[in-house]
């Protein structure tokens, strides 16, 4: 029997928990850019936004109540370098856009087409 490595996030979501979510699946290293709650995060730079993973979309289809906040953090990569368990002492910013929903109607592409827009924005 497979199992969904979704289902841990859905439980969460189903207990009225929030999660963040990195939905490009990665950081974004090119030069500084790339999150509900689900809250789904980018890093802000002139560097276009990876494509985002399905997770985002099926964990919001299957609680499309869940508010997603996106939210822009500028510097992450300085301040927690991939790899490091501890940040370091400097500054970043983070900016909080307006919350979207899955509006039950969407199919994947078009939601997370809309998901990256509104970090854009």
């Amino acid at each position: 029997e497979q199992v969904n490595p979704l289902q841990p996030m859905l439980n969460a979501l189903s207990q009225g928990d929030s999660l963040i979510l990195f939905p490009e699946g990665t950081r974004n290293l090119a030069e500084p850019m790339c999150m509900q709650s689900v809250t789904f995060a980018a890093e802000l730079s002139t560097t276009p936004l990876l494509p985002f993973k399905a997770g985002l979309f099926h964990l919001l289809q299957q609680h499309p109540q869940v508010e997603c906040v996106p939210v822009w953090i500028t510097n992450v990569n300085r301040v927690m370098p991939k790899g490091r368990s501890l940040p370091l002492p400097l500054l970043c910013t983070v900016n909080f856009g307006e919350p979207i929903l899955y509006d039950g109607d969407e199919d994947k592409a078009a939601f997370l087409a809309r998901a990256q827009l509104a970090l854009l924005d």
